[in-house]
C-alpha cells in the first residue's frame, strides 16, 4: 500500500468517527464547540491516529478497537496546536492554511476551545470497548505524555529557551518532550491495545523516538526553506522568535543526513515485524523526506 493510501485509510476512519466523540453545538456555549470543530476539522495529516490505528491492526489483526484513542490523541493534539498558536505563546495567525483559532473566535474561546479538547480527549479514552486494564494504562500513557513530564514540560523549556542559547543536548530534551512524547504515546497505546508484550512494545518506542526526532528535525529545514503555501502557515518563525533549532548546531546538509541516520534506526527497530512493519516503514521515509 502506498503511503498515500495508508494515510487516506486512516484519515477516513478518523473522519468518519470524530463527530460521534464531539458534543452537539445546540447549546448555549456553541462557541466554544464550534471552535473545536474548526480546529479539528482544519485538515492535517493525522500521523498520530494513524500510528495508533496501525500499531494496533499489527499485534491484533483489527484497529476498529483503538477508533476511540485515535480520536483522543487528535484532540490532544489540536488543542495543543490551538494554544501553541495563542499570541502569548507562539503567536501564529495560521495554522494548516486557515486563520489560527484565537484569530477565527477570539483568545478567549480558543484557549478553552483547547482547554475543552484536553478533557474532551479522555473522557473520548473511557470509551474504548475493551478489558479495564488495558484502558487504564492507555489512559496512564495518553495523560504522562501530554502531561507536565511530556508535551507540557517541553512547551516551558522551549518557551524559557527563547533568546537564549540552549545546548544540543537541552534541545534533543525539549523536542522528544514537546514533539515526541505524543508521537510516543500513540505507538505505545496502539500496541498496548493490540495486546503486545514489554518488548514488543519497546522496540515500537524506539522507532516513534526516531521518527519523532526525523520529524522535527524536517520541521526545522521546513522553517527555513519550505513552501509557506505548501505548509499552510509561515515560515521563519523560528529566527524570528530567537529560538534554538537543529539548524543552530548543524548545516542543513548535515541535518538531512541526521534524518536519513534516524529514519534507518526507526525501521530496524521493526525488523521483528517483518513485513508487517512495510507501511509504518514507508511511513517513516514519508516523515523523513517531507515538504509539507
Amino acid at each position: 500500500m502506498s503511503v498515500d493510501n495508508f494515510l487516506l485509510r486512516y484519515t477516513s476512519v478518523f473522519d468518519d468517527n470524530i463527530e460521534r466523540f464531539v458534543p452537539k453545538s445546540d447549546v448555549a456555549y456553541s462557541s466554544v464547540i464550534n471552535a473545536v470543530n474548526y480546529s479539528l476539522t482544519a485538515g492535517g495529516k493525522r500521523i498520530r491516529p494513524a500510528l495508533l490505528m496501525e500499531f494496533c491492526r499489527i499485534f491484533c489483526d483489527d484497529y476498529c478497537v483503538s477508533i476511540p484513542a485515535a480520536c483522543a490523541i487528535e484532540m490532544i493534539h489540536t488543542y495543543s496546536l490551538i494554544h501553541d498558536d495563542l499570541p502569548c505563546m507562539d503567536n501564529d495567525d495560521f495554522r494548516r492554511g486557515k486563520p489560527s483559532c484565537h484569530i477565527s473566535f477570539g483568545e478567549d474561546i480558543a484557549l478553552l476551545a483547547g482547554d475543552g479538547l484536553q478533557s474532551l480527549a479522555f473522557e473520548t479514552m473511557t470509551r474504548i470497548n475493551i478489558d479495564s486494564d488495558k484502558i487504564v494504562k492507555s489512559i496512564a500513557c495518553l495523560a504522562e505524555c501530554c502531561g507536565i513530564n511530556g508535551m507540557v514540560g517541553g512547551q516551558v523549556i522551549d518557551l524559557e529557551s527563547e533568546n537564549k542559547q540552549i545546548s544540543h543536548d537541552t534541545l534533543i530534551f525539549l523536542q522528544r518532550l514537546k514533539t515526541g512524547k505524543l508521537i510516543e504515546a500513540a505507538a505505545k497505546i496502539g500496541c498496548i491495545l493490540g495486546g503486545a508484550n514489554d518488548e514488543e512494545i519497546s522496540l515500537c518506542l524506539k522507532y516513534a523516538e526516531n521518527i519523532g526526532l526525523a520529524f522535527q528535525i524536517r520541521d526545522d529545514i521546513l522553517d527555513v526553506i519550505g513552501d509557506e503555501e505548501l505548509l499552510g502557515k509561515p515560515i521563519g518563525s523560528d529566527k524570528e522568535e530567537n529560538k534554538s533549532t537543529f539548524l543552530s548546531f548543524m548545516s542543513i546538509e548535515e541535518a538531512e543526513n541526521k534524518i536519513h541516520e534516524l529514519t534507518e534506526r526507526a525501521k530496524e527497530s521493526l525488523s521483528f515485524l517483518g513485513d508487517k512493519a512495510n507501511d509504518l516503514c514507508d511511513l517513516a521515509d514519508y516523515l523523513a523526506f517531507r515538504n509539507k
